[in-house]
């Protein structure tokens, strides 16, 4: 069953303005990678730090909300997503507490489910707007890395499921490449840390060299998210 959704208000200062007259269009899961909720709430909330994001979700199911979604929080840092910057500006930022080398649990995950639809409507965003961190900063960052459940998302319409038509007789670095950019994944980096930042999001189970099912894995093309006025 879906939890209600109790949002407590944990402001954080360090946010501003969203530039250039940017609305979201994408929404940015992220992991914490600290040893606890307070630890990261901490962090997220200290001015020197310089880091932010608009919601942290506990590992107990709680949500906080420390940045207003009209304004721009700090938590994706330099990327691309479908040939446009300034991810920050363009989006939701969802940090769920977690070291980044176990499952998400149970409650976090429902709440998360629980928080999407809400943001989605508000905004006007698709299930292909929902990204990790490791989408638009791929090599820079893992997560919410290759434990999050984006298959159980995607299967209640809350991020894109992995492509399900026949693989490719073969598959070769540019036209995995292609496929991938056509994807969304515009941002620089190596045919080795591509493939694997694909298969975090669509193919976790994936390993070794390229293979056509990997090109099978990805979804149709889609549009860019220009998050204009």
């Amino acid at each position: 069953m879906p939890v209600a959704l109790d949002v407590t208000a944990h402001p954080s200062p360090n946010c501003g303005p969203r530039r250039g007259g940017l609305r979201p269009r994408l929404i940015v899961l992220h992991h914490t990678a600290m040893t606890s909720a307070q630890a990261a709430l901490d962090r997220l909330c200290d001015p020197s730090a310089a880091v932010s994001a608009h919601y942290l979700i506990c590992g107990n199911g709680r949500i906080l909300q420390l940045v207003k979604e009209d304004q721009r929080a700090w938590h994706a840092g330099v990327g691309e997503w479908a040939g446009q910057d300034d991810i920050n500006s363009r989006s939701i930022g969802i940090e769920l507490d977690n070291r980044g080398d176990h499952p998400f649990s149970e409650p976090q995950m429902r709440a998360l489910e629980t928080l999407l639809p809400g943001i989605m409507e508000r905004h006007g965003i698709p299930p292909g707007g929902i990204i990790g961190h490791s989408c638009m900063a791929p090599g820079r960052k893992v997560d919410p890395g290759p434990r999050f459940d984006w298959a159980r998302l995607a299967r209640r319409g809350l991020a894109l499921p992995a492509g399900d038509g026949a693989a490719p007789k073969t598959a070769t670095a540019d036209t995995f490449r292609d496929a991938a950019q056509a994807a969304g994944f515009t941002a620089p980096c190596d045919d080795a840390t591509l493939l694997e930042t694909v298969r975090m999001r669509f193919r976790p189970h994936g390993r070794g060299p390229l293979t056509p099912a990997d090109l099978a894995a990805l979804p149709a093309p889609i549009d860019a998210p220009r998050g204009g006025v």
